[in-house]
């Protein structure tokens, strides 16, 4: 069974950092595609960063300010947001395609306040 597993998040103010994390089990984790989605009030989950092979997608809207990366040997995929704006303000999905089937995180809520 396909687990993720998130932590970090929580309250910062604008121009703040916080890192996130996703551990994953129940799958091969180097074969999956590990996203970063988010999702504010209101608003359609959007896609924020994600990894295919060596290639690194990140929304315009978090390029220069998130950092993908993630760990095979510790099946751990992380975030890293710097420069935090009120707008990143959502609850942040860590999402694993794998053997065809897709799995979302629990999610884990960030808010920045100006």
């Amino acid at each position: 069974q396909v687990q993720l597993v998130e932590s970090g998040g929580g309250s910062v103010q604008s121009g703040g950092s916080l890192s996130l994390s996703c551990t994953g089990s129940g799958f091969i984790f180097s074969h999956a595609v590990m996203s970063w989605y988010r999702q504010a009030p209101g608003k359609e989950r959007e896609l924020v960063a994600g990894n295919v092979g060596v290639t690194t997608t990140y929304a315009d809207s978090v390029k220069g300010r998130f950092t993908y990366s993630r760990d095979n040997a510790k099946n751990t995929v992380s975030l890293q947001m710097n420069s935090l704006k009120p707008e990143d303000t959502a609850v942040y999905y860590c999402y694993a395609y794998v053997s065809q089937r897709g799995t979302w995180g629990q999610g884990t809520q960030v808010t920045v306040s100006s």
